[in-house]
């Protein structure tokens, strides 16, 4: 009789019959995603299942376990201790199967598999380049990019919705994360290109704030940045309007309705000649940095490692284009061209 020398091996015996022989693995998944997007109905649009159809399989799952697995708080729903102990092993048997999945795969001399990616808004601008780069080199592995908006990024991070994130300042409560530099973020002030300080030099940002000012919705970090910029001269921004995407931002400062602090990532597309000018200011650009972050102690699979070993391998390529597109911008203005150096960052 062969025998294994692993410490891990499991005897016959300890094997969950009574789960195996009564809980689907559907069932798994269900209430996986249930705790996960906190919702019956974004649980059946995510897996094209009808909400009775869920709802009959949690109950299900329930009754096999002899427990209830969600409580009802208003008109929301949370899990029952129960529920939580069983999705933190949902958890763990997912990332155990799908890292099972891409060694079968490299067995086969294909990768496969799934990423999910979470990001903050601005960072829609040079993500999708990231990921189109990656996909080329593993075509089998099929990705879900996410964008939103830093408090609502907090949210999917508390709730485990994604494997990685990309965020211009790491949440330090109530997370630990593991957090890895990876792309220079300068905000600079914009305005239309027919503004009388389009060509000035050296603007004090005190006259900028006595333009009309188009901030970012509340939760956003390029909001809050903005903010402490003009907090930190002891100055009060005129803001005209506050809106829900840098694009709106833009169109509404080429309308002549107002000045705003970007990521000089968002002229991407425009490029120096566009309709948007960048200012000469004082203090400015106010120099952040882009980091592929995730909780600490929370294990990634496979595929999400091979993302982060592939975007931390070209950072410094994306920073030589991000000094390329600052020296394209800036020379026009006569502006001292700063070096975007590599950033030190948490690990």
């Amino acid at each position: 009789m062969t025998q294994f020398n692993d410490s891990s091996y499991t005897p016959p015996g300890a094997v969950p019959d009574y789960l195996i022989r009564y809980a689907t693995f559907r069932q798994l998944q269900i209430f996986e995603a249930i705790v996960r997007l906190g919702s019956f109905t974004r649980t059946a649009e995510e897996m094209f299942l009808t909400q009775p159809t869920v709802s009959m399989q949690t109950k299900k799952l329930a009754e096999s376990i002899g427990m209830p697995l969600f409580e009802h708080v208003g008109r929301n729903v949370r899990p029952t201790e129960a529920g939580l102990e069983l999705y933190q092993a949902c958890r763990q048997i997912f990332q155990i199967l799908a890292n099972f999945e891409m060694k079968v795969a490299d067995f086969k001399g294909i990768r496969r598999g799934r990423l999910r990616l979470g990001v903050i808004t601005t960072a829609k601008y040079f993500a999708p380049e990231i990921l189109g780069e990656f996909c080329r080199l593993y075509p089998g592995i099929d990705v879900a990019l996410k964008v939103s908006n830093r408090d609502r990024l907090i949210e999917r991070i508390a709730s485990f919705e994604d494997d990685l994130y990309i965020m211009g300042q790491p949440p330090t409560d109530p997370f630990e994360m593991e957090a890895f530099p990876l792309a220079p973020n300068p905000l600079v002030v914009m305005a239309p290109r027919d503004h009388p300080l389009v060509g000035q030099k050296k603007v004090s940002l005190a006259r900028v704030a006595e333009e009309p000012i188009i901030l970012r919705e509340p939760g956003s970090g390029i909001r809050d940045a903005t903010l402490q910029a003009f907090a930190d001269i002891g100055v009060r921004p005129s803001v005209r309007m506050e809106l829900g995407s840098n694009e709106a931002i833009k169109h509404a400062i080429v309308g002549g309705l107002g000045l705003s602090v970007l990521s000089l990532h968002t002229l991407t597309l425009e490029g120096p000649d566009g309709p948007v000018a960048v200012l000469d200011v004082e203090n400015f650009p106010v120099m952040r940095q882009w980091y592929i972050v995730y909780p600490k102690g929370k294990g990634i699979s496979l595929v999400a490692r091979a993302f982060l070993d592939f975007a931390l391998k070209i950072e410094p390529e994306m920073r030589q284009r991000m000094q390329e597109s600052w020296s394209s911008v800036f020379p026009d203005l006569g502006l001292r061209t700063p070096s975007i150096a590599p950033a030190t960052g948490m690990r």
